[in-house]
């Protein structure tokens, strides 16, 4: 494999993103930090009344992420390549949905102190999805606090993840559009995307699997 050090992954809600790092993680021995979007104790209340408790969600998301961030330097002897199911940047993108003008004033004069202390990935993995398979995906993992999860929501933010990544060029990026493949059950599909990362890119790459069979 190339010299990698720090792979994120990233994704709408749904997409597949925990469950292609835990596969990733354990194929190429690699460390695994995963978002710790449960400890939030403001997320079911967010989804219940989106208004009312959009802003101290974001908040405590973007304050755990830094802490996570920070963590991340800390030097593993046992692991030569580090994978995440999230970037920094997410939480922006987040922000910018559910927000308010003066409440995203005031986030993004927290964040842009924060950010300048974040480390960079070396690639970067977007996971597609049209918004009818993450909504049957979400569907199908029962977590509680995402009953109230509203298809206009999940499209919004569908939108938001693929106007961000169309501009993308911060770090080399590979696109993955995951409507056909199933990287959990089927060994080869996985296989295909860990060949994906072991080759040099530069720019964006883009992989389309026609059918996971």
């Amino acid at each position: 494999m190339r010299h990698l050090y720090y792979v994120a992954v990233e994704g709408p809600i749904g997409v597949g993103k925990t469950s292609l790092v835990k596969k990733m993680a354990e194929k190429l021995h690699a460390r695994m930090v995963l978002e710790e979007f449960e400890d939030n104790p403001f997320l079911a209340d967010f989804y219940r009344e989106p208004e009312r408790y959009a802003f101290q969600t974001q908040l405590f998301f973007l304050l755990q992420r830094y802490r996570q961030q920070q963590e991340l330097r800390q030097v593993d002897m046992f692991h030569n390549l580090l994978i995440t199911d999230y970037m920094f940047v997410k939480d922006r993108l987040f922000a910018s949905l559910t927000l308010n003008e003066k409440e995203m004033n005031l986030y993004d004069t927290v964040a842009n102190l924060l950010e300048r202390n974040v480390l960079s990935p070396d690639l970067v993995i977007y996971l597609q999805a049209d918004t009818d398979t993450l909504m049957a995906n979400i569907e199908k993992r029962g977590r509680p606090y995402e009953e109230n999860m509203s298809y206009e929501y999940i499209d919004a933010l569908n939108q938001v993840y693929n106007e961000f990544f169309f501009r993308y060029q911060e770090t080399p990026l590979v696109i993955i559009n995951t409507n056909n493949i199933d990287f959990v059950h089927n060994p080869k599909d996985l296989e295909e995307v860990i060949q994906i990362i072991r080759q040099p890119i530069s720019g964006t790459k883009f992989f389309n699997p026609t059918t996971s069979f």
